[in-house]
């Protein structure tokens, strides 16, 4: 067993971490506070290589392995949420279902545009009425004259409503068989009549990325824009998530790194009753226990990277990673700002917005219950 990053590896942590220290901390605070998605920051990520970063390089990729896209998600969650949130849903839930599904006609017309930063992709599952049952869903889809004609609506949408949002994979009700929905995927580009992309605001975490609403209103496309086959849909929609339940790990990880450095830093500076508050037992364990729990945390997420690297079942690990990683990013942030007191309260000081992005990450993706009957399955109950 091995542990050591290679090198290609360890220059990706350190050339993000890097950029996000540079590019991105001087600005996050500000973008949080206006709710603002950052277009000159998604394009200078682009330029950085980190959209498409394990396609091959004949589609604009870097042809890496995940477990350098993890790390690079990983190290922009340590400075913010937001922006990781961009990078792991575009490349986990766009591009990745694109790449695996798709026709060579549809890699070659959509994968080049998608790794440059000038251009996103979403992944259309979740509706009002279909979350943690994914199979809930009311959006149809009927194939008449050589055309899919959809309607229905989607919601929490990542990346589907900014004026770089260039289209979204739908998963669409396309039937009955065996008195059973027959689930199927289907390519619908921004600018197609009836179909409306609408920006979601006011939200708790992640206020600087794209949510959206997505409608579509006897929205037509043609019958090449099925993705995979007729029937499908379920079985890509979920194998897709399992990629992305290891970007959320990635993001819960580097969550709690970025909480516990600045926890460690405050306890040292902080003075109470004559010497730094890192000194006290009770502070000291509190920061013990937190660089436990990450060290633990990154060992089970990088080995489900591993094991989908070497072309193996992951889906239990990447349930676990997943489901423990977002946990942790929860009890590492709420100790942080335990430990900085009042001043862990005021924006001033950004622990407050680790504190709010930690709460999506036991909900986005598959909740930690669902998480949990993903590994119970996987166990046997």
């Amino acid at each position: 067993m091995n542990f050591d990053l290679n090198e290609e590896q360890r220059m990706i942590r350190e050339t993000v971490r890097d950029f996000a220290e540079r590019e991105i901390k001087p600005v996050a605070k500000e973008l949080d506070d206006k709710e603002e998605f950052s277009y000159d920051l998604t394009k200078k990520i682009g330029e950085l290589g980190l959209f498409g970063m394990t396609l091959p390089q004949k589609y604009g990729g870097q042809g890496l392995d995940t477990l350098s896209y993890i790390i690079a998600v990983e190290e922009l969650a340590r400075v913010d949420g937001s922006q990781a949130a961009t990078v792991a849903a575009h490349n986990s839930l766009g591009i990745s279902p694109l790449f695996e599904y798709g026709t060579e006609e549809q890699r070659m017309k959509y994968l080049p545009q998608l790794c440059t930063g000038e251009a996103l992709w979403s992944f259309g599952l979740t509706e009002p009425g279909a979350g943690s049952d994914s199979r809930g869903s009311k959006t149809t889809a009927v194939l008449k004259d050589a055309e899919w004609i959809i309607n229905g609506s989607k919601i929490f949408i990542t990346n589907g409503a900014s004026d770089i949002a260039k289209g979204c994979t739908v998963q669409a009700v396309s039937g009955e068989e065996n008195g059973k929905k027959v689930f199927t995927t289907i390519i619908v580009e921004s600018g197609t009549p009836g179909f409306k992309q609408v920006p979601m605001h006011e939200k708790l975490m992640w206020r600087a990325s794209d949510t959206s609403e997505l409608y579509f209103d006897d929205v037509r496309v043609p019958e090449e824009n099925l993705l995979g086959k007729v029937g499908e849909g379920s079985h890509i929609m979920l194998h897709t998530l399992d990629g992305g339940r290891l970007s959320i790990g990635a993001m819960g990880l580097g969550l709690a790194q970025g909480a516990y450095e600045m926890a460690l830093n405050y306890a040292q500076e902080r003075k109470q009753f004559g010497k730094p508050i890192a000194k006290f037992q009770i502070n000291a364990f509190k920061l013990a226990d937190m660089a436990m729990k990450i060290e633990l945390a990154r060992n089970l997420l990088y080995k489900a990277c591993w094991l989908k690297d070497e072309g193996r079942s992951y889906s239990k690990e990447a349930a676990m990673s997943k489901l423990y990683c977002s946990e942790i990013a929860k009890e590492v942030a709420d100790e942080a700002v335990q430990i900085h007191g009042g001043y862990g309260l005021m924006k001033d000081y950004p622990i407050e917005r680790f504190y709010r992005d930690q709460r999506l990450l036991q909900i986005g993706e598959g909740t930690s219950e669902i998480q949990r009957l993903v590994i119970s399955r996987q166990i046997g109950c």
